[in-house]
């Protein structure tokens, strides 16, 4: 009996890597284009609003994140280009098809969503996994290219003219035209860098290597500043940092104590579901708005609040406290000069 050569099959054993790693990509501009639309501004769960939602705590790629979001245009042909791209990918994954260019692109679609979003996550850490996972698939897969059952092998068999061309192993399949030794040192490299990142994100999102365990996504938390008091209004900005973002956080009271621990100013949950848009200057495409009984503060989501009364006017000069509190109880505390 003949024994199977690992070297020539090593495309055929990560089959099922291509398989489940395709669909996952695929999948995302099925569900965004097929199943329901995610790609209307104008619609709940408008697939830039979860793309906010990765803002607060995003590494590294932070600055072209914020970028977008506050060019709602520009988000908006990014997330059109992104689904495209993802429904592309993950369909000549699945089929073999250019394997190791597509690999390529899965590890750099990983890698978006592990620095991007890694940090979200309220049970299993979700989206951390999902980006660790796909940056070592996508580099065993430009390792491997596919083998027996691909569009790849399917043209090499035929002898098609293109496959004979030098860059074909390079962004397709068949064996790589690298030396044993100099492969060998790739792996390892390879390997390394991914494990590296690994453990790296896995400590900066989560504390998961040494030091205290922690979930950003668990508990709302909002960061207050720039609080000035002007004549009848007070202007502060509020951020939402953290929390669940598929969960809300709900405002229900904002007060203002003097250096007394008096109330000076005090806005209800009624108060604060009655503000409108004079009161509320949103910075980004998740926005905090007026709901039912509160004020909503979505994750990822900054305005400028501005509260006007006739009582700010006669304050004297001295220190005063903000306080938001929501509706868990939890509440933050901001300290303003008048």
């Amino acid at each position: 009996m003949k024994n199977i050569s690992i070297k020539n099959n090593a495309g055929l054993f990560t089959l099922a890597l291509r398989l489940v790693v395709g669909w996952t990509y695929f999948s995302a501009f099925w569900r965004r284009v097929a199943l329901t639309n995610k790609l209307d501004p104008e619609i709940a769960g408008y697939i830039g609003d979860k793309f906010n939602h990765f803002l607060p705590n995003a590494l590294g790629i932070k600055p072209l994140i914020q970028f977008m979001v506050e060019n709602p245009d520009i988000l908006w042909v990014s997330m059109i280009a992104f689904t495209i791209i993802e429904g592309i990918v993950g369909l000549f994954i699945m089929m073999g098809w250019f394997t190791r260019a597509m690999s390529v692109a899965v590890f750099g679609l990983a890698m978006g969503m592990l620095l991007g979003a890694g940090w979200i996550g309220t049970t299993c850490l979700d989206e951390w996994q999902i980006g660790a996972l796909g940056i070592a698939v996508g580099f065993t897969l430009f390792l491997t290219g596919s083998g027996k059952y691909s569009l790849d092998n399917f043209f090499m068999n035929k002898n098609y003219k293109f496959t004979q061309h030098k860059f074909f192993p390079w962004v397709a399949s068949g064996v790589l035209p690298i030396k044993e030794r100099t492969l060998s040192k790739v792996v390892l490299i390879g390997s390394i860098f991914i494990f590296g990142m690994t453990l790296m994100t896995n400590q900066v999102f989560h504390g998961g290597v040494w030091g205290t365990l922690h979930n950003k996504s668990v508990k709302p938390k909002l960061e207050i500043t720039e609080g000035i008091i002007d004549n009848n209004t007070l202007s502060f900005d509020v951020y939402r940092v953290e929390g669940a973002d598929v969960y809300g956080s709900w405002l229900i009271g904002i007060e203002l104590f003097d250096a007394e621990n008096n109330i000076v100013l005090d806005y209800t949950q009624d108060d604060l579901a009655t503000l409108n848009d004079e009161n509320i200057s949103n910075y980004y495409i998740a926005k905090i708005v007026p709901s039912k009984h509160s004020l909503l503060i979505p994750l990822g989501a900054k305005a400028r609040l501005h509260l006007k009364s006739d009582v700010l006017a006669n304050l004297t000069k001295g220190a005063y406290t903000l306080r938001m509190t929501d509706i868990s109880g939890a509440f933050w505390e901001h300290k303003i000069e008048k």
